[in-house]
């Protein structure tokens, strides 16, 4: 597994390169810090931010690659078998928070998990997917996106796309306000059904996947004209991105559980946000019409 784990890990730290070059050029003058860290109980990572940028308020694009000696509670919930073993995790996150309130937000992760015990074979398994957040819809960014999820999955099964895509929308759902984060993707965990091979390139045609899907609509809404309501609706719009990233989202459980680097873990919140007391949008308005045609569940292609 030695040879495999590093494949793995050559191809995360090569993608968070790619994927913090293409943002870089986009911005066009704002760049990425680094900060390089290390994990007492083993590990470490390298966590890049960008922040007050010409397109991108702030972003972050994570690489880490840990180890210890237990698995955490978040990890074993749907497999408990697996409580008492080793772990191994690398993967990059990433969450985008651009300025312009047309642009969506977008969030990617992929990952790769190995479990250990003396006497037994590892058990693996990959996780991951893409997801879009926009505040104002519009419907050729959101198709887009979703062909883009589609042809990443087609060369794995005709039915791939539409099981992760459900399984984006089940996630990816604030329960206790009974609603969509936005319109979804794809999410996948648990995922190794398939030989290592074939497992290993589902998450690079994931992850590869990312940039085709959102830079050309960072391009196509990056000059589109706003205003301070449209500002104020995105501020109160991302407070819902906060409630699910503390609540439900594994990635910030697990990270917090294994003891983690809070800096890093949390790097995905927004800089600017806001909450309401029982705001509603006004009928008829942009506002609205994120609510009745966007922020459902529906087939977009």
């Amino acid at each position: 597994m030695t040879m495999q784990k590093q494949s793995v890990l050559d191809y995360l730290m090569g993608l968070q390169d790619r994927i913090c070059n293409a943002l870089e050029a986009i911005e066009g003058g704002t760049q990425f810090y680094q900060d390089e860290w290390q994990r007492e109980e083993g590990g470490g990572g390298r966590t890049r931010v960008i922040e007050n940028g010409h397109v991108i308020e702030k972003g972050g694009v994570n690489f880490s690659h840990v180890m210890g000696a237990q698995l955490p509670a978040s990890a074993t919930a749907v497999r408990p078998e697996l409580a008492g073993r080793s772990f191994e995790a690398m993967g990059v996150s990433l969450v985008i928070h651009p300025r312009n309130p047309f642009i969506p937000t977008s969030h990617m992760n992929v990952r790769f998990f190995v479990a250990e015990k003396d006497g037994e074979p590892p058990v693996w398994w990959f996780g991951g997917g893409f997801d879009l957040t926009p505040y104002y819809g519009f419907e050729e960014d959101c198709v887009h996106w979703h062909q883009v999820a589609s042809e990443a999955c087609q060369p794995f099964g005709d039915n791939v796309y539409a099981e992760f895509k459900q399984w984006c929308d089940e996630y990816f759902y604030l329960k206790h306000r009974d609603e969509p984060r936005g319109v979804g993707g794809l999410f996948f965990d648990d995922l190794n059904r398939w030989d290592f091979e074939t497992s290993f390139s589902f998450m690079r045609s994931v992850g590869d996947a990312y940039l085709p899907a959102y830079l050309p609509i960072m391009e196509r809404r990056r000059e589109h004209k706003f205003e301070q309501r449209h500002v104020d609706f995105q501020h109160y719009r991302r407070g819902r991105y906060v409630e699910f990233n503390l609540v439900y989202d594994r990635g910030t459980l697990f990270g917090l559980q294994t003891g983690g680097r809070t800096e890093s873990i949390l790097m995905s919140l927004p800089a600017q946000v806001s909450w309401k007391y029982n705001w509603t949008p006004e009928p008829g308005s942009e506002e609205e019409k994120l609510y009745q045609e966007f922020l459902i569940h529906r087939d977009w292609l």
